[in-house]
């Protein structure tokens, strides 16, 4: 008797909704109009991703505007960055990134080529790669990047690292890679040199020389090179690495390039570790960082 009573009430209930329905009371279970479902059909749509083809069959991918959200969310914050810290003059024509092959600085220079024109000047763009056999990028080939730079058309410079194994040491490494993105900068009349330094990397930045020196400063999100005569800049500096990560991962340039022995023990890596754990019991420790390093910390890099 309960299941024929049940029965019952589901057949009245489904009387009531097709009524209902006839009847145009029920908004709620109206068909979505035309112009919704274009709508839905493109907030869908994939990624804009280019896969090129070069002579060695690797694929290199190609990200451009229009931007999905995220990509929307990424080159929101480099403008911000961009005009906080004025870091493109007007007078600027030519910028130079330095190109590892990493996720950070691809992110760098699909974004800098994405607002070329777009509330920019249309600088020249050139990309720097320092190759090696130990070096950040070691993992990444010249075919798969000169590919890419060959589809936004920007020049790729590259240079080669004298580094071996018996000598390696981050700081020498370093100071020449800097030495030979900065020469080729100025060779190609670039003064001004993008690095894709993010938010994360000026917190570990700040609790290095916090630990080291007992100096509250993180990385600066731009600084004139006096020795080098050139300015370096680091349009990323609100974004998160995660953020960076992900949108690697959409638009498939997300690698691992750093074949660095050294690289992987390195007081870096001891702090991004300890900036994890810290992240269990203070969610917000990183972004937290960063921005007290922006407000507070201090400027004496700005003039070495």
């Amino acid at each position: 008797m309960a299941i024929l009573r049940a029965a019952r009430r589901l057949n009245i209930s489904g009387q009531m909704l097709r009524s209902s329905m006839a009847n145009g009371k029920s908004k709620q279970f109206a068909k979505p109009s035309d112009a919704l479902r274009r709508k839905a059909d493109v907030n869908l749509k994939p990624p804009r991703v280019m896969y090129l083809e070069n002579s060695m069959d690797v694929k290199s991918p190609i990200a451009r505007p229009p931007w999905t959200g995220l990509g929307k969310e990424l080159e929101s914050a480099m403008r911000k960055a961009l005009f906080d810290f004025s870091l493109l003059e007007k007078n600027v024509e030519k910028i130079a990134v330095a190109l590892s092959g990493g996720k950070d600085s691809l992110s760098l220079l699909y974004l800098l080529h994405g607002i070329r024109g777009r509330g920019f000047p249309l600088f020249d763009l050139y990309a720097i790669h320092v190759d090696g056999e130990f070096t950040c990028g070691a993992g990444i080939g010249a075919d798969y990047l000169g590919a890419i730079c060959s589809e936004l058309g920007v020049p790729l410079i590259r240079r080669e690292s004298t580094q071996k194994l018996e000598t390696l040491e981050c700081y020498r490494c370093s100071r020449e890679r800097r030495r030979l993105i900065f020469d080729a900068a100025k060779e190609a009349g670039a003064r001004v040199i993008a690095f894709g330094h993010h938010r994360d990397d000026s917190a570990q930045t700040l609790l290095l020389n916090l630990f080291h020196k007992a100096e509250f400063a993180a990385n600066l999100p731009k600084v004139f090179m006096r020795d080098y005569g050139v300015t370096i800049i680091r349009p990323l500096i609100y974004i998160s690495e995660e953020s960076i990560r992900k949108f690697a991962k959409e638009y498939g340039f997300a690698r691992i390039t750093c074949q660095c022995p050294v690289g992987q023990n390195s007081k870096r890596k001891t702090v991004d570790l300890l900036l994890r754990q810290i992240e269990e019991h203070f969610p917000h420790v990183r972004s937290n960082l960063a921005r007290a390093g922006l407000l507070y910390g201090s400027d004496k890099a700005a003039t070495p």
